[in-house]
């Protein structure tokens, strides 16, 4: 069962124990989606979990971001803010699972763009090497 609180989707234990708070489907907004794109470790934080299996789930440090501890909080926050993660308090650690559907189902086609933007940049990237 899931309860709004301040404009974002709580989780009740029978469906995520652990989840935090983050908006609901259909308060999911363009403008704070795309700010939160904005960033090229945001993107690619999306990109990767965009091109993992359905339910897939990561552990924050484990996307290897350039950042200090903080910083990578703050960027998760943004994301899961924005409606483009899921992410659940497992005690010890917090795991991060892309939200494909309400993604798919707000904005299609933003994923895929996302995936393609990175598989671009991984290119260029390497041509330049």
């Amino acid at each position: 069962m899931a309860r709004a609180t301040a404009g974002y989707e709580e989780h009740g234990e029978e469906d995520s124990p652990g989840a935090l708070p983050q908006p609901p489907r259909d308060e999911i907004d363009l403008g704070r989606v795309l700010a939160a794109l904005a960033d090229p470790m945001r993107r690619t934080v999306v990109a990767t979990l965009a091109t993992a299996p359905e339910g897939f789930e990561q552990h924050c440090s484990a996307f290897g971001l350039p950042v200090s501890k903080q910083t990578r909080t703050h960027h998760f926050r943004v994301l899961r803010e924005s409606g483009l993660v899921s992410m659940t308090d497992r005690g010890n650690r917090v795991l991060t699972s892309l939200r494909r559907r309400d993604m798919e189902a707000r904005f299609p086609g933003l994923l895929a763009l996302v995936v393609a933007d990175a598989a671009q940049d991984r290119q260029q990237d390497r041509s330049e090497d």
